[in-house]
């Protein structure tokens, strides 16, 4: 068995003395591991950096086996933030939510572009924090977490929607809130397409992130979210 594809890294945990197994989100294959042999050298392991793009060939006897990677470096988006601990941080935090919610070896063409996309505006800078918001909602339709934001829940319009619903993940108006308010969860405007303001996109990922915790981690076991997003998350409030 053998293909190649081109994808991000994910994750390379060392295996024996001298490789690594590869964890990497390719454009083709999905979410895919691969033993890298000598990963854990001088040579190879800057490449293998999470959030580094590459060309990886995978070869196995059989489908269901692990096999091994060669492959080689195409972006090296890591090196290039190392001086920033905030996109250092929410590349950190992309790269270990895709290995903690993924499925393994399931295609998604679409949201592994998204992931690109992201990856490459947090490597360059520019607008990195509104996609990043958004980012986490298609991460949470994509494993079946889908927010409703378009309607009142209640009422069935969209006029004034100013609150989610910590149940079922959708809007509600202030008007349909009622008495119920102090229980919802509020709604920043960055998830209506409003700018996006530091209060506002850590407001939108107490909302996103509530439901990583009780909706994803718990059809995964109970497994804990990846302390890298908690860590991201202290970061923003630095530069607040």
């Amino acid at each position: 068995m053998e293909w190649r594809d081109e994808g991000i890294v994910l994750a390379a945990r060392p295996h024996g003395e001298t490789a690594v197994i590869l964890e990497l989100f390719t454009r083709e294959h999905g979410r895919h591991l691969g033993v890298v042999h000598g990963g854990a050298s001088r040579k190879k392991a800057p490449a293998l950096q999470p959030g580094n793009q590459l060309d990886a060939t995978w070869r196995a006897r059989l489908e269901s086996h692990m096999g091994g990677y060669a492959v080689e470096l195409r972006r090296s988006r890591a090196a290039m933030i190392l001086a920033d601990p905030l996109r250092l941080a929410a590349l950190t935090t992309t790269t270990s939510l895709c290995a903690f919610a993924l499925p393994e070896r399931e295609a998604l063409p679409d949201f592994q572009a998204r992931t690109e996309a992201l990856c490459d505006a947090i490597a360059d800078g520019e607008g990195w924090l509104n996609d990043y918001v958004h980012w986490e909602v298609a991460l949470l339709e994509v494993v079946g977490f889908r927010l409703d934001l378009s309607r009142c829940a209640v009422r069935g319009d969209a006029n004034d929607l100013s609150y989610v619903s910590p149940r079922t993940g959708r809007a509600v108006s202030r008007a349909g809130a009622g008495d119920w308010a102090s229980r919802l969860l509020p709604l920043p405007d960055i998830l209506l397409g409003g700018p996006a303001t530091l209060p506002g996109v850590v407001a939108a990922l107490n909302v996103t992130g509530h439901f990583l915790k009780t909706s994803l981690a718990a059809s995964l076991g109970d497994r804990p979210v990846p302390p890298a997003r908690d860590r991201f998350l202290a970061a923003l409030g630095r530069e607040g």
